[in-house]
């Protein structure tokens, strides 16, 4: 008959083992994933399809916390718009020339009056789409910044823009 201390061991032991072979599973997949891709991409996600202009407008956040728009008006996606003092073409070389300055970015579109880059983290390989649309009306830069996958991005986003702005800024006072 064995003890309740041998039991515990024996489970201790077995969940050891299961942990252990989920790690080599994962370290695997991970390894693939990355001899395939020349990258970690697991974590990518897929581009969304709504991204873009449409009627004079980038689309709108989702409900999830991960996404800050300057369209939306809610405390948890809404964020101001940048300012510019220049003629689109320039704001968006501009926009262009900070963005190509951050680590891990990636322009996928650029127009006359917007941008369209995906910014991916360091470790772990998420993107982010980040969309800017010079809206003359406005005498504005709207933007927009969601994370593709998951359901909150501590904040990324929102710091994203902001550094944005913040180097924006410093190139207007030069």
């Amino acid at each position: 008959m064995e003890t309740t201390e041998k039991k515990s061991s024996n489970i201790f032991q077995k969940m050891f083992n299961i942990t252990i072979v989920l790690l080599v599973v994962v370290a695997i997949v991970v390894g693939i994933n990355i001899a395939t891709s020349g990258k970690l991409t697991l974590f990518a996600g897929t581009r969304p399809d709504n991204l873009g202009v449409y009627s004079g407008r980038l689309a709108p956040c989702p409900s999830s916390p991960n996404c800050v728009s300057s369209y939306s008006q809610d405390a948890q996606h809404g964020i101001a718009s940048l300012g510019y003092n220049s003629d689109p073409k320039t704001a968006i070389a501009n926009l262009k020339q900070i963005i190509e300055s951050i680590p891990r970015t990636n322009i996928v579109k650029e127009e006359e009056n917007y941008l369209y880059a995906e910014f991916t983290s360091k470790i772990m390989g998420y993107v982010d789409d980040v969309e800017f649309y010079v809206d003359e009306d406005a005498n504005a830069i709207q933007v927009r910044s969601a994370s593709r996958l998951g359901e909150g991005d501590l904040g990324v986003n929102r710091e994203r823009v902001e550094t944005i702005r913040e180097k924006l800024n410093e190139q207007k006072t030069k």
